[in-house]
């Protein structure tokens, strides 16, 4: 038997906490100077040397921890055999000042160097681990690097990581002194437009022009250490649905069965305790239940206590499914049609490249689009700091998240061994990003970049979907759809084709087996003065292949709304379940941003896209959706002449995060749970008791 216990009121947790400093090189002595970019921010001057304060793991929160942001050392390597040759003995300085994190290509890192010259590199800080720790397991957490970084504590291999975009960590404590100074050093690979290694890369390329972008390369995440105890909490799981089921798994550094404690705390503070060990799953139900939703982002914070390891994570309650509404499949949010419209957005920075110049810079794109009256944002063929997911998470904003191709060229395809790194670098992915309740869907390949001609992603759906069953995936956004996944995805450029038999190759017809979606439109331009525009002359050049560019601002925007009309016709008209304007800012060349590359100019007349957002999403609850910006709103219609009713929830196909009343199924461990909930009342929120 788990009890699941009501305790008293607990404050809430703040997640992003102020780090302490650890020791670096002293910033103004180490000769680092911003460099100046073709193009820079109103955040650009404020970075400082002191960058990132920001706890960077929201799900994942322990009290003590030292950053290691800030000015590193920076030394070109020439090969790969390079990396048995560190460019200093142990203990002395060398190469030049770099922030970290930042891309070594971008003017934020003080360094700027050559695109054509960035495949291997060296880097190296120095820094205190205090004599309190010594007692303890010792990690090392780098957030990305791209791409492959092998990793030496004290001249000793800690170490090696391959992908771009995800996580990882060392343990290190042997190779530390404690109560001293210690060394760090850092041998990265990046192989950018490398015919011998196809990997990961997203838009990056060595030859920037138009729609592909300046490359990053290093450490463009944030690095720290913390103390654990010897067995301690790898990563926590969690997920919640529209019933008040939630499902937390936690995952321990040695496999080995321990005893955790687990409480949850709403935002009034009333928490709920219970306790079970690492061998199961943790199956509860919550009563009372508020629901996570875009227009009500309701988060519970959780705390996981194994022996001397205290966890802060959180979690949201939502259930993601797709289900027939009204003769038409539809994605559905908590049991009702829901509408996802947003914009692609591609996460670059005319200072920092992949890395933005903060945290508050980061915001400002997310909180423009919920201000502008989208629901979603299409994270597009990059992965974000999990700050970003916390920041959606709490804004209310879906998340549909690509999985980083690998290189356009169809010249460059994976081989069987760089296709089973693409499935690892999926895996990863997925796993470290599906508790952020905000992910929506799982993108897998746009457009056939870097997609084996054989159609993998028939194979790659259903194992996305056993690594995450309470998310949607869009296995081929745009064309080179061979069927699988939810979505039946249809790219064109200005106008929309969503949901509609009669479309432009090379996107497909509409299937109505799966959702319809309009994955990219728009990408109108309007150019702006050079005062706002990437100036690089290939760059300015290039503006000229953007889908359409209008003379003013005032055409500009005329033009969008008639597209936005258009789009709204075929909601009304169609099968169209969402869709996906490019985009939320320029992009070097590319400039069709709904903001100047910089953020410091709007082309949007506010007035006339919130209204025709609006109208969009009127047109979606007029064919069953939710209200138009999350889950509350008309309740979703069972059939064209049925009634409309608080009760009534479409027919979902999908399965949905949780486990129902008396439901057996398989824990993370293979073993069977039987649950008995028994439903009481206890001080009027329920007592819950699962019974095994």
């Amino acid at each position: 038997m788990i009890p699941l216990t009501l305790l008293s009121s607990l404050p809430l947790l703040f997640l992003l906490l102020s780090p302490p400093t650890s020791a670096q090189y002293d910033a103004d002595s180490s000769g680092y100077k911003l460099q100046t970019p073709p193009l820079t921010t109103d955040w650009t001057e404020k970075v400082g040397t002191d960058p990132w304060v920001e706890y960077p793991r929201p799900q994942q929160v322990r009290e003590q921890w030292q950053s290691l942001n800030g000015i590193w050392r920076y030394q070109k390597a020439n090969s790969s055999e390079d990396i048995g040759i560190v460019p200093r003995n142990v203990g002395q300085d060398w190469g030049r000042a770099v922030m970290v994190p930042s891309c070594i290509e971008s003017g934020l890192s003080g360094l700027q160097v050559d695109i054509k010259d960035n495949e291997f590199s060296w880097f190296q800080t120095k820094f205190d681990v205090p004599s309190e720790w010594k007692d303890q397991s010792l990690l090392i957490n780098f957030g990305a690097v791209d791409y492959e970084a092998t990793v030496f504590v004290n001249g000793k291999n800690a170490t090696t990581h391959k992908g771009g975009f995800t996580r990882f960590d060392a343990e290190i404590s042997s190779l530390v002194e404690y109560g001293q100074e210690n060394e760090i050093s850092v041998f990265v690979h990046d192989p950018t437009d490398s015919e011998e290694f196809v990997v990961p890369v997203g838009k990056q390329t060595r030859d920037p022009s138009h729609i592909f972008y300046t490359p990053c390369s290093g450490i463009w995440q944030s690095v720290f250490i913390e103390p654990v105890p010897k067995t301690y909490i790898l990563r926590i799981d969690l997920s919640g649905d529209m019933d008040g089921v939630g499902t937390i798994n936690v995952h321990t550094s040695d496999s080995s069965e321990q005893s955790v404690k687990l409480s949850i705390s709403d935002s009034e503070g009333t928490a709920y305790e219970t306790n079970e060990n690492t061998e199961t799953s943790f199956n509860f139900t919550l009563p009372n239940v508020r629901l996570w939703s875009p227009d009500s982002p309701t988060l519970y914070n959780v705390t996981v206590t194994m022996g001397d390891d205290v966890v802060d994570t959180y979690m949201g309650f939502r259930s993601i499914a797709s289900g027939v509404v009204s003769g038409i499949m539809r994605p559905l949010l908590n049991g009702e049609f829901i509408f996802a419209f947003g914009t692609l957005d591609q996460g670059y920075w005319p200072d920092g490249l992949y890395t933005p110049p903060s945290y508050e810079a980061l915001k400002f794109d997310l909180q423009f689009l919920k201000e502008m009256g989208f629901n979603m944002v299409r994270k597009h063929i990059k992965v974000e700091t999990d700050l970003f997911y916390r920041a959606c998470d709490e804004l209310g904003l879906l998340v549909i998240q690509d999985m980083p191709s690998t290189t356009a060229r169809k010249d460059f395809r994976p081989n069987q061994e760089q296709q089973a790194q693409f499935v690892t670098e999926l895996r990863e992915l997925v796993n470290l990003h599906k508790s952020f309740p905000s992910i929506f869907t799982w993108v897998i390949y746009n457009e056939g970049w870097g997609q084996p001609e054989d159609g993998p992603e028939v194979k790659h759906a259903p194992m996305v979907k056993d690594l995450d069953p309470t998310r949607l995936v869009d296995a081929t956004s745009g064309w080179n759809d061979h069927r699988a996944g939810d979505y039946s995805d249809n790219h064109h450029y200005p106008d929309p084709q969503c949901g509609i038999e009669s479309v432009a190759p090379p996107s497909g017809k509409y299937d109505a087996a799966r959702i319809g979606i309009q994955g990219e439109f728009g990408g109108l331009s309007y150019n702006v003065s050079i005062d706002h525009l990437w100036n690089v002359p290939k760059a300015i050049a290039e503006m000229n292949q953007t889908y359409e560019i209008d003379e003013t601002l005032e055409e500009w925007n005329t033009r969008s709304r008639d597209l936005l009309g258009m789009l709204e016709s075929q909601v009304t008209n169609y099968a169209c379940s969402g869709a996906v304007w490019t985009q939320t800012v320029d992009v070097e060349g590319e400039i069709n941003g709904l903001m100047t590359y910089d953020r410091r100019m709007e082309r949007v007349d506010k007035a006339i896209w919130k209204e025709a957002i609006q109208n969009i999403f009127s047109a979606a609850t007029d064919r069953g959706a939710g209200s138009g910006s999350g889950s509350g709103g008309n309740a979703t219609k069972t059939s064209e002449d049925g009634p409309s009713s608080s009760s009534a929830k479409a027919q979902s196909n999908v399965a949905t995060s949780g486990l129902s009343t008396n439901e057996t199924r398989k824990n993370s461990r293979g073993s069977q749970i039987k649950l008995d909930v028994n439903v009481g009342a206890l001080l009027g929120l329920g007592g819950i008791l699962l019974n095994l």
